[in-house]
């Protein structure tokens, strides 16, 4: 008997044993599991690859055409640093999950969900909210067309509507009914205020190419 390789194990064909294969899984999944969570980024002025955070960093955002300049940590999300940060408090903080809608935002031209993106990767973005496309004394179409349908009961997800509307239209002026339940899919109602979201997008589409309201 080989006593000297006694209770050892055979590599397999590769060299490696199912012994040590296991071996090197935990160990590699230990260090993934324990790894600090870093954010790369490249804001203005950053070099190419740098890690940011965890500590605050300064992040500026181009908020409905003025710049703000921010020091918040890389984890903040762009709807916290909209409602905690600049007082921009037009987009909800509802679901926190990327489901309900209420915090959307127009970003680089697109309906984004505030909660699910990080402040800082909207750098060098322009971001819309509703405080930049309506006021009271100068209401945009479709914030003048939900009025006008009563598209709203609470209120929480009114905004997130609006603006998720206004990004649609501009994509797709001359909707059907049906383009309009497809386009705003993504975003819930609660009070079941559908029909007179769909009927206020029809009518601001109307509105935003010139035409009368009916």
């Amino acid at each position: 008997m080989d006593t000297e390789n006694q209770g050892k194990k055979k590599p397999g064909r590769n060299g490696f044993s199912r012994r040590s294969f296991l071996g090197g899984l935990g160990i590699g999944s230990g260090a993934v599991a324990t790894m600090p969570v870093s954010l790369e980024a490249a804001p203005q002025g950053a070099a190419a690859g740098r890690v940011l955070g965890p500590g605050a960093v300064r992040v500026a955002l181009r908020i409905n055409g003025k710049v703000h300049n921010l020091n918040i940590e890389p984890r903040v999300t762009l709807l916290d640093a909209l409602r905690n940060h600049l007082d921009l408090t037009a987009a909800k903080k509802v679901c926190d999950r990327t489901t309900c809608g209420a915090c959307t935002v127009i970003v680089g031209g697109r309906p984004v969900y505030a909660c699910s993106i990080l402040a800082i990767e909207a750098q060098g973005k322009e971001i819309q909210t509703l405080e930049g496309i309506s006021t009271p004394a100068k209401m945009h179409p479709v914030s003048a067309a939900f009025v006008e349908h009563d598209a709203q009961q609470c209120g929480f997800c009114t905004p997130g509507f609006v603006m998720a509307t206004k990004a649609f239209l501009d994509k797709h002026p001359n909707p059907t009914m049906e383009d309009v339940k497809k386009g705003l899919g993504g975003n819930l109602c609660r009070c079941g205020t559908y029909v007179g979201v769909r009927q206020a997008a029809l009518d601001a589409a109307r509105e935003m190419k010139g035409g009368r309201r009916a």
